[in-house]
This record gives structure tokens, sequence and C-alpha cells, in this order.
């Protein structure tokens, strides 16, 4: 659905207020006579930002890329330029289908038209003739929520209104390439439950998905490829999980840096360790790494770790992941401090769903929870297989304790045979 070819694209900035004023009036008269050197006074009168480099992938139909990275790193550009809003300074994009993109919302309204007006409109630039556009405005309207202000100028509309009514047009369009830039990170709880559940119900149906956005559990969602992008080039490319681990080892290993104390963090498997603060073992009691479990058994977990240096406020965090990557719960262990090799013995009821999980690890410095810095972290080292089917007993993937008691008036109630 989807290729991009030694796709880049660099942008010029004026160096000064007066090249931005006089140079272009220079290039255009003395161009025709001295192209050369006009080319030399732009160079030198721009700074050129180099947005992305020498880019090469491709998404087949159906699949779902989550685009990550740091900001600044190009991945608005990107998505701008697949969507046709903006032209590449080399390669090219190739695009099958209608497009729907959800980059900056409501920012196609004219102010002064009504949300009726303003609905036709964008649906027709979509590539909708008026009778789809009929067909569909009920459920534009209904999935929008605005109620009378659809009849009033979208100059009156507050910003919330605004973002529903855009993102309702674009969903209903049914596109073959949906493209979502952070457009789920606006408007209220409820918008974006009902925002999760509408892009679930179109990828359902076919359509490709890019999705760009910091909300790593979104990615590991909805997507089943993700591209890590740094500095305008692709870092890697792969499963969710590993893409994943390769973001947070970036972002952490910028944040140590920030800090200036010499610690030094390193690619370790799937995950990242600080030398002198790390786990050196982790293993199930009386297990191999995969622990094959009926409901409600007892595991054990002996964590071995490593502090050979001072750690502000140590924590050992265990968490539960799913098949798809979703923290179901989790633990924080206070470490207490030390020096060498220290055993930390974890009993944990499991009491979970048929299916598959993994245990992930996390040495963290959290002096509280706003201050929390991420030191070593271990993914894929254990998991457990649940094997007992108990949806009869409780719904969702674990239980959590209820006290149920039936009210029931004592001149009313009667025993049931």
């Amino acid at each position: 659905m989807i290729r991009v070819s030694n796709l880049s694209k660099t942008y010029l900035i004026w160096r000064t207020p007066f090249s931005r004023l006089f140079v272009p009036l220079l290039i255009r008269i003395l161009r025709p006579l001295f192209p050369d050197y006009c080319d030399a006074l732009l160079q030198h009168a721009c700074q050129s930002i180099r947005a992305l480099e020498n880019l090469d992938f491709c998404v087949q139909e159906g699949d779902s890329l989550g685009i990550i990275g740091l900001n600044g790193s190009g991945k608005s550009t990107l998505l701008q330029i697949i969507a046709g809003t903006l032209q590449p300074t080399t390669g090219t994009v190739e695009v099958k289908g209608r497009i729907a993109a959800l980059l900056e919302l409501g920012s196609g309204f004219d102010p002064e038209f009504t949300g009726r007006e303003n609905i036709y409109i964008n649906a027709s630039i979509l590539g909708l003739n008026r009778r789809e556009i009929d067909a569909r405005y009920d459920a534009i309207v209904a999935f929008a929520d605005i109620g009378d202000f659809i009849d009033r100028p979208v100059k009156t509309y507050s910003s919330g209104m605004m973002v529903r009514l855009a993102f309702a047009v674009q969903v209903h369009v049914e596109p073959d390439v949906l493209i979502v830039d952070e457009a789920l990170s606006v408007g209220d709880a409820r918008f974006q439950a009902k925002a999760l559940s509408k892009i679930e119900e179109i990828l359902k149906c076919g359509t490709t998905l890019l999705f760009v956005g910091h909300d790593l559990s979104a990615v590991r969602a909805f997507c089943n490829q993700a591209m890590l992008l740094d500095k305008g080039r692709i870092i890697n490319a792969g499963i969710p999980d590993d893409v994943i681990a390769d973001y947070l080892y970036i972002v952490q290993k910028d944040r140590i840096a920030e800090l200036g104390a010499g610690l030094d963090l390193k690619r370790k498997g799937k995950g990242f360790t600080l030398q002198d603060f790390d786990i050196v073992e982790a293993r199930f009691a009386g297990m191999k790494q995969h622990a094959t479990l009926a409901f409600g058994m007892q595991l054990i977990l002996d964590v071995d770790i490593k502090m050979t240096t001072i750690v502000a406020a140590p924590f050992l965090i265990i968490d539960v992941i799913d098949s798809r990557g979703m923290q179901l719960t989790g633990k924080r262990i206070a470490v207490p401090h030390f020096e060498g090799v220290q055993k930390v013995i974890v009993k944990m009821q499991c009491s979970f769903q048929k299916g598959v999980y993994r245990l992930r690890l996390r040495l963290v410095s959290a002096p509280s929870l706003e201050q929390t810095l991420l030191m070593s972290r271990y993914d894929d080292l254990l998991s457990i297989e649940m094997i007992d089917d108990v949806r009869d007993q409780f719904t969702g993937l674990f239980p959590i304790p209820m006290d149920i008691t039936w009210d029931v008036p004592s001149e009313t109630g009667k025993a049931i045979n």
C-alpha cells in the first residue's frame, strides 16, 4: 500500500531577516545570467536542516506500522510527505487508495462555515461524492456528539468540539490508508476511548495504519510492525517490542548522560543495563525460564541484584505482560542499600486466564514517582503459560477480590429450591 524509496527532506532556514527579504529578489533578477552564483548565494544565506535522510521501507495492505522516535526525529515530516501535504527534497512515495490523515485536526475547517458545511467540504476533499456524504452524514454527526452546534459557525466551537468533528469526518470516509499523528492525545478521556474503539473497528476492515505517538502501549496494541527514527534516519524496524526496547534505550541513555554522573548505560539482550546497578540473574525456583502453571499455583522468582554504586532510592519493579505487550499488573519493591550482590525472593500467586505471559524486570532510582530514572531493563527473560481455562470464574485476565451480598427485603424474600 505504501512504498517509500530513497526519501530525503531538507529545510532551508534563512540566517537573517535581511537575507529573507532581499536574497530571493536578487536571485530572481540574477538567475538567468549567473545561475551558479545564485546557487552559491542561496547556500550562504540559508542554513540547511536535514529532517529525513534516505528512507526506504514498504507497508503491506492491512499492516499497521508504528513510527516512534524522540522529538525532532522527523516523524511528523514523514507522515506529511506520505499524506501529500509536503513535498520531499529527493526520493519518491507511492500510496495506493484513499488516504485519511489525522495530522492537525480541524486545520482545514473554514471558521465562517457551519459544522454541517465543513463536513461536506472536507469529505469532498477526501474523495467522497454528495451521495456518499449524505449516507455517512448521520453517523458523522452522532460520533462527533456536538449537538446543535452542528448548525453553528465553526469559529464558535471549543477546541475539543473542533477535534471531535474533524476526527469524525476522517474516520467515516472508509480510508484505505489511515495516518494518525498524536491525534489521540487530544480530547477528553471519553473521546479518546471512543476514538480508540473506532480505529480498532477500521483496522478489522483491512485498513492500513500509520501511527505516530509517544504512547508506547498504543503502539503495541495497534501495530504489528514498528520503526524507530532518530535524526531523520531509520535506526531499527521490526516487531514493536524490539523497536520499543531500542527507543527506551536511547531515551534513558540521554537522561543518564544529562546527569553527568559518569554512568554508562549498555544494551543487554532486548533490554539495557547499568554496570554498577544490575540484575545478575533472574530465575524461577525449581523451574526453567518458561514455567507451565495451573490456575492459582504459586510461582517463586529469585533475582540476584548487584549494586556497587550509590543509588538514591533503588527499586526493583516486576511487571506481568500479556502477549500483546500490555502491562497487566506489577510490583515496586524497595531495594535496601548494600554493596555487592544480594538475592530477593518473590512469591506470587498466578491467577490469570489461559495464555502466555512474560515478566519484565526493571531497576530504577525513584526518589518520587515523578522523578523515576530507569537504570536497567530486562525483557523476554522469563515467561509463564497458564493452561487452565477459567473463563467461567471471572472475566478479564485476572480476578480481583469482591465481597458480594444479596440484600433481599424480608417480607418479599423467599427461598427458592
